[in-house]
């Protein structure tokens, strides 16, 4: 009996061993980005030594059932430094929150500084692009264009040539978009436009953008109507290794790149270096361009506390260009189709292009950034920079400048126009009548000269007091734009003539290089100061935030005024704005959030608004606009199903409009418009190798308000009045309605298909309110243009090539080769027949090989 007592204990040990050596147990977690709290969707969790993994769902959980006892698992997302847990299974483990850092040394701090939205914290209407999405889909596009499936956008290539793409957003263009890159505003201090040829390389070296709708995120002081895009550039990589690319596409299409990086070495130095060569004809006839594009990161961890990096980038670019538009039926008629381009001809057998149809480019921006961690809870985040930008546009001039253009209102030749039998400019023409010409050169090419010298320094302090968090700093910025007509080519002739210098006699010749028909400076000097208070729970959070800004503006004018004449340099003229905006985000529970923001901003005229016809007299008219915003939002999280739903309204008031009567400028004050929407965006995550992407928005943005206008002279004497009529006309040059749908989908591993659909609607062709001053049109919109889908294809495949990590890219975009009208301006009878424009691209393909090592 004690034998058997002795011999089931022992089979019960065994059992209990053996149970207990077989110890199963599922470790759930979730992965987010340590900076921003955004699910890393698709973040790898492997047990080590085995085959056994799963990827994060769309709220970033995972689920993993683990066998061993003691297993260690690897966390792993592109673009992230590894995580490894070791886990003790006994049952169950929830792991909470895993919080994956960025593989670029400084990242965290440049996100922080640059106001990144977190998710279910930060109460604004948000979109995350990653630097993978924009290596999968954005091909031979223009960069504008990887955000077309974001709701309320609209980007187009406008006339097609290499960088002239635009965006807008919610109705309004890239005068009223915020655009930083790394925190630091880039839009231009004289128009606040954007010219993305300048930043025609900025593609290559993103490390995420993030486009912020309405009021946005970014503490500074921006004129963000429509909204901010936020652009983090890639910083020094903490590991060593390189990436070399080389791709290729329709219309001679090719690009080579390559990326090297140090990694950080023992002394704390980290060096990252990347460069760039596109060149291709175009797809547009006579569009033929050059690109080259250079980042180079140099960062140095001084010890826990410092941190410096030195960060410079650039894309020196030539690029011709397609800048008539035309008639729709002139593109039916011709035989290059949607490709029809009136705007060069050919001189010595190679393409030359005419007056606005030539653009070269180089805008470098350098930046020397210090990261100051005081203490656990206080940081100080430092920014110089510094942008000195030379370049400039091809234009026309003389008395027979007419031989080298085209109407403006239809496209088409004038009875001066000059051209070939084959349809082309006649170069040959003009030159032998400027060689034969006793009075010079009758018709010559320039350079629009459009430089710049800008110089800023922002600085945030960041500290953090039980639950709050404040944040204040100073935005300095000093900008100084060279403008000027350049001779470039007397097309013949042994010099030209010009009359518009007060300071030469008109009898002068000019020749390569001389300045003439104007020669001004523009000087713009910026002081801010910003303040915001965020309180955060895990329930809820909210924020306060206030800027002001003085914006003084000065001009000097070296042809209109004698160098004698002290006029011939304005005094400052400033301008005060301020901003106030504030919001809250409540998290219902895991799933369920929803969010509140509004916000009211004046912003202080563009320059150009200021001085009359082009003199250094002062507009006394002048005044700053008035934005009042509001949005509402829900958000949903899963692990298979996310949403977002927004509602907006934005109320323009006072838009700041001038006319020119004769030798009077009038400020035509008290137009008022109202943008207002809803907008969706979903993703859909059914298991693991699919991805379902949809987005709808649905805008209804309107002028409101007549005005009249009323034009003094310099005695106050009413010599013009007249009414703008633009109450109830639908704002034009941009989609109200747009939809998209996007399937991603594993199909075998590492073997990856994509499929995008976009729908856009209610696109109302461009026109000049001020212009409305018909009361017959009263009412009357502009040219409703055909609403159009495009579908494009992408695909990527990573493989194994003599031992280095290999990776091919192919994209189609519009796969259908539909033919649709993309940019119009309105004709004189708002409709089709008179409506001038550009189609957008047919069918376009590109792929590329990229090697790492």
């Amino acid at each position: 009996m004690r034998k058997m007592i002795k011999q089931v204990s022992l089979l019960l040990a065994l059992v209990a061993l053996t149970s207990a050596s077989f110890a199963q147990g599922v470790v759930k977690g979730i992965i987010v980005d340590v900076a921003t709290n955004e699910p890393l969707i698709g973040a790898t969790i492997a047990i080590e030594g085995t085959t056994q993994g799963t990827a994060a769902s769309l709220d970033g959980s995972f689920s993993l059932k683990v066998s061993d006892d003691n297993a260690k698992l690897v966390i792993r997302f592109v673009g992230y430094l590894d995580v490894v847990r070791e886990v003790a299974v006994s049952g169950d483990i929830n792991l909470g929150m895993i919080g994956l850092k960025t593989s670029s040394i400084g990242m965290e701090e440049i996100i922080v500084s640059a106001s990144i939205a977190r998710d279910r914290q930060t109460p604004v209407a948000v979109a995350n692009i990653k630097a993978q999405v924009i290596e999968d889909k954005l091909g031979s596009q223009e960069f504008p264009e990887i955000l077309k499936s974001t709701p309320s956008v609209y980007a187009t290539k406008a006339g097609g040539g290499f960088g002239d793409s635009r965006i807008t957003l919610r109705g309004f263009d890239s005068n009223n978009i915020g655009v930083l890159i790394n925190g630091v505003p880039v839009n231009d201090m004289e128009s606040g436009k954007v010219y993305w040829s300048n930043w025609a390389g900025l593609s290559d070296v993103t490390r995420i953008m993030q486009v912020q709708r309405g009021m946005g995120a970014s503490k500074l002081a921006l004129s963000s109507v429509g909204g901010t895009i936020n652009i983090v550039t890639q910083s020094t990589e903490a590991k060593e290794g390189g990436v070399a690319t080389y791709a290729i596409g329709n219309d001679g299409y090719a690009k080579k790149s390559f990326t090297i990086s140090t990694g950080m070495l023992k002394n704390g130095w980290a060096i990252t270096m990347s460069g760039a060569r596109t060149t291709g004809d175009g797809y547009v006839k006579g569009t033929n361009f050059e690109g080259w594009s250079y980042f180079l990161n140099v960062s140095k961890r001084i010890n826990d506390k410092h941190q410096l990096s030195y960060t410079v980038f650039g894309a020196p670019q030539w690029h011709n260009q397609r800048s008539s538009r035309q008639l729709i039926q002139t593109f039916r008629d011709k035989p290059d189709g949607i490709k029809f381009n009136a705007d060069y001809g050919y001189r010595n057998g190679e393409v030359y292009s005419t007056g606005y149809a030539y653009n070269y480019y180089h805008k470098p921006q350098m930046s020397i950034n210090h990261f100051w961690k005081i203490n656990e809870k206080t940081s100080l985040s430092t920014s110089a920079y510094a942008s000195l930008a030379r370049g400039g546009g091809r234009r026309v001039s003389g008395n027979k400048s007419g031989w080298l253009g085209f109407d403006r209102n239809t496209g088409l030749p004038t009875a001066d126009t000059k051209l070939t039998t084959d349809g082309f400019l006649d170069y040959n023409y003009v030159i032998a009548q400027n060689a034969a010409s006793p009075n010079g050169s009758q018709a010559i090419m320039a350079n629009g000269i459009n430089s710049h010298d800008w110089y800023g320094v922002l600085s945030t302090l960041n500290t953090k007091i039980s639950d709050f968090n404040l944040t204040g700093g100073a935005d300095i910025r000093y900008y100084k734009g060279y403008h000027a007509y350049e001779v470039e080519d007397l097309l013949g002739g042994e010099y030209f003539l010009d009359a518009k210098n007060i300071n030469r006699p008109a009898s002068t010749p000019l020749r390569k290089g001389d300045y003439y028909n104007y020669y001004n400076l523009g000087e713009v000097a910026w002081g801010g100061l910003f303040l915001q208070g965020e309180y955060v729970k895990d329930k809820y959070s909210a924020f306060i935030s206030g800027a002001v800004s003085n914006t003084s503006y000065r001009r000097t004018d070296y042809f209109t005024y004698l160098d004698s004449d002290p006029k011939q340099q304005s005094g400052w003229k400033n301008f005060l704005a301020y901003s106030v905006k504030g919001g809250a985000n409540y998290n219902i529970n895991d799933n369920h959030s929803v969010f509140v923001n509004a916000g009211y901003f004046t912003r202080a005229p563009y320059f150009n608004s200021i001085w009359i016809n082009n003199t250094n007299e002062y507009n006394n008219g002048a005044k700053n606009e008035k934005v009042l915003s509001t949005e509402l939002g829900y958000l949903y999280r899963s692990a298979t199903f996310s949403a977002n739903v927004s509602l907006y309204r934005t109320e323009w008031l006072d838009k700041s409009l001038t006319r020119t009567v004769g030798t009077e400028m009038a400020n035509i004050s008290g137009l008022n418009a109202l943008h207002q929407g809803v907008e969706i965006d979903m993703t859909f995550k059914p298991f693991e190798k699919l991805e379902i992407t949809g987005m709808a928005s649905v805008g209804d943005w309107q002028w409101t308000s007549n005005v009249i206008a009323n034009i003094y002279d310099q005695n106050q004497v009413l010599i013009y009045s007249g009414t703008v009529y633009a109450k109830d006309l639908h704002v034009g040059d941009a989609a109200q309605t747009t939809a998209a749908i996007g399937v991603n989908y594993e199909v075998l591993p590492k073997f990856k298909l994509s499929l995008d659909l976009n729908h856009y609607d209610n696109l109302y062709s461009y026109f000049d309110v001020n212009t409305r001053t018909n009361s017959n049109a009263e009412g009357v919109d502009a040219w409703k243009m055909p609403a159009y889908q495009l579908v494009d294809f992408s695909m990527r495949y990573e493989f194994k090539l003599g031992g280095f990590n290999t990776t091919l890219l192919g994209s189609v975009n519009n796969v259908l080769d539909t033919e649709y009208i993309s940019d119009a301006t309105d004709g004189a009878t708002h409709d089709y027949n008179s409506a001038i424009g550009f189609y957008g691209f047919g069918r376009t393909w590109s792929t590329t090989l990229k090697i790492k090592f």
